[in-house]
């Protein structure tokens, strides 16, 4: 059961995770320039790293696909 395997070279999409953020959750500086929107929309890396804060969900998987990154939401 421990054998491990080589599958070559990492040739998979790079996987970002898109999910809705309340403003209200977010640090005073970034609320300040969200005036008027109640939400956000965040892209994460695998490992849970924040890389982009959007103000749609369309821009956010524009952003990633841009980036020639996979996104998918998280709900």
């Amino acid at each position: 059961m421990d054998t491990k395997y080589d599958f070559g070279p990492d040739a998979g999409e790079r996987i970002v995770y898109v999910r809705e953020v309340p403003v209200a959750d977010l640090p005073e500086e970034i609320r300040a320039q969200a005036v008027g929107l109640e939400t956000l929309y965040a892209v994460h890396d695998a490992d849970g790293e924040r890389l982009a804060l959007v103000k749609d969900r369309k821009m956010a998987f524009i952003l990633a696909r841009q980036n020639d990154m996979a996104p998918v939401s998280v709900h």
